[in-house]
């Protein structure tokens, strides 16, 4: 495995066990029952009780509001938009939820039917340039199941963790005694999670995600920003390739395509990887690598992460015009 991907591994297993446990620790949550935040183990009142019995004014109420929630809410974003206005969608392929359970049900239900989606006209090769080797048989599709519906059941009981006494859920799921109300959303949240983990996980990444959304917007913003770039000066080297780099994209972007179309890249740099890969296996013709050698162009992959003036050239392309990037946005260093 690069060492990128072992890193994202351990990022996103940390950042899930750190949003299952929050609520278990009361480090954050909101309790419906008692209409009350709870912050590093502090019960935080908004008011609404006392309001309800005049106890205060919906003035008190309101700054209870805006200072309990709106002004840090408000700072989280300011921090995350600045990161993300800087070196992209760093969140959603380092730390998000949502990501992983897409890499993992993709990795199944390619090894059961060939695809990444159920939607997928052609099916994917057996062997890649890359190393990729899958072979697809039907016996995946019973675990491809039943991991969509743990996982999907995962995400349930956490976010019932989130809204009642996590001592409570998951003391009624190891006696299995839910309450009805737990019953029922839990029934409902599991089937919705199934459904969209198993036909429109793609495509909620793409488009439904709001705080995709959100960093998407912001990242076009900085044409700037940290972008996968591909190196246009040598792209004679991609033919003959089989699109690993694409193959590779757990949101089935074209990381060669300008950034207008890379809109909700997660920097997850898996193309890449794949990229890299190729380069080092893939066999081109002689007179290519004497000419790759005497450039420095050896074993590096086309596709880099860049940045600054480097990171121009990719989003000037969205709105027609073509400006060469500088020189030496492309170098062994960089791809390190």
């Amino acid at each position: 495995m690069p060492k990128h991907q072992l890193f994202r591994l351990f990022t996103r297993l940390g950042f899930f066990l750190l949003y299952l446990l929050i609520p278990v620790f009361d480090l954050f949550r909101f309790n419906l029952d008692t209409h009350k935040f709870i912050f590093m183990r502090k019960t935080i009142a908004l008011g609404i009780d006392e309001f309800r019995l005049q106890q205060i004014s919906a003035f008190e109420m309101l700054w209870n509001f805006f200072e309990i929630i709106f002004f840090p809410v408000m700072a989280i974003i300011a921090i995350g938009a600045f990161i993300t206005w800087r070196w992209g969608l760093l969140y959603c392929g380092w730390l998000c939820p949502h990501e992983s359970v897409v890499e993992i049900i993709n990795h199944l239900m390619r090894r059961a039917s060939g695809k990444f989606t159920l939607w997928d006209r052609k099916i994917l090769p057996q062997k890649q340039l890359d190393g990729t080797h899958i072979k697809p048989h039907k016996r995946w599709w019973l675990l491809t199941a039943v991991v969509i519906f743990l996982l999907a059941f995962v995400w349930a009981i956490s976010i019932l963790s989130y809204l009642q006494d996590p001592k409570e859920v998951y003391s009624n799921l190891i006696h299995a005694s839910f309450t009805s109300g737990q019953l029922i959303f839990l029934l409902i949240a599991t089937s919705l999670f199934m459904l969209e983990f198993t036909f429109a996980r793609h495509l909620f990444c793409r488009f439904g995600c709001s705080l995709g959304l959100f960093q998407s917007l912001v990242w076009m913003l900085n044409k700037k920003a940290m972008v996968v770039g591909f190196d246009r000066s040598r792209a004679k080297q991609c033919k003959g390739c089989d699109l690993s780099c694409e193959i590779a994209c757990p949101i089935q972007l074209k990381p060669r395509s300008i950034k207008r179309k890379m809109y909700s890249c997660s920097q997850c740099m898996r193309c890449i990887d794949a990229c890299s890969s190729v380069q080092k296996q893939h066999i081109v013709q002689s007179d290519a690598i004497q000419n790759m050698q005497k450039t420095g162009g050896m074993g590096m992959p086309l596709l880099q992460m860049i940045e600054g003036e480097c990171a121009l050239d990719k989003s000037a392309r969205d709105f027609g015009k073509k400006r060469p990037p500088p020189e030496n946005c492309y170098s062994i260093e960089k791809a390190d």
